[in-house]
């Protein structure tokens, strides 16, 4: 079983996205059976007492035109107890990177990584600011293309 944590900022944008597409790529190669995979925040922006806001409407209207559905996500914080959950923390950014690291304390196994560095090692732009959410698809399709590459499938 490989599990994978997608991370960003508030867990509505981005992350949400890379974990409903990499969903969406690993069923339609019939592998869906070897992963497990979510996503979260690295801060609480987005989460409201126990209860983390849903998708973002634009996130989930660039999903939509691809058939791929996120119904019932809503944002969840990275807990330390995540790094033992899962095999790959994978994050949108630096900035997410370096606030992941202050939650987990010690990547020891190295599993906290861009999602692009298995591919260009760049980052993924955070649409909330820019509102280019097909070019956000884009990239983490090309990401997620690429660490399912790396993984041999």
């Amino acid at each position: 079983m490989i599990r994978v944590m997608f991370i960003c900022h508030g867990n509505i944008c981005r992350s949400p996205m890379a974990e409903f597409i990499l969903k969406d790529m690993v069923r339609r190669r019939g592998i869906d059976s070897q992963f497990v995979i979510a996503s979260s925040a690295t801060s609480t922006e987005e989460i409201w007492g126990d209860i983390g806001n849903p998708v973002y409407p634009p996130a989930q209207q660039e999903l939509a035109r691809h058939g791929i559905a996120c119904d019932g996500k809503r944002a969840v914080q990275l807990k330390k107890s995540d790094y033992g959950r899962y095999d790959f923390l994978l994050c949108m950014d630096k900035s997410n990177l370096r606030n992941a690291m202050r939650i987990i304390r010690n990547d020891s196994e190295n599993k906290l990584r861009l999602l692009l560095s298995f591919d260009d090692g760049g980052s993924i732009a955070d649409p909330w600011y820019y509102g280019n959410f097909d070019r956000t698809y884009a990239d983490i399709v090309r990401g997620c293309e690429a660490f399912l590459s790396y993984l041999g499938y």
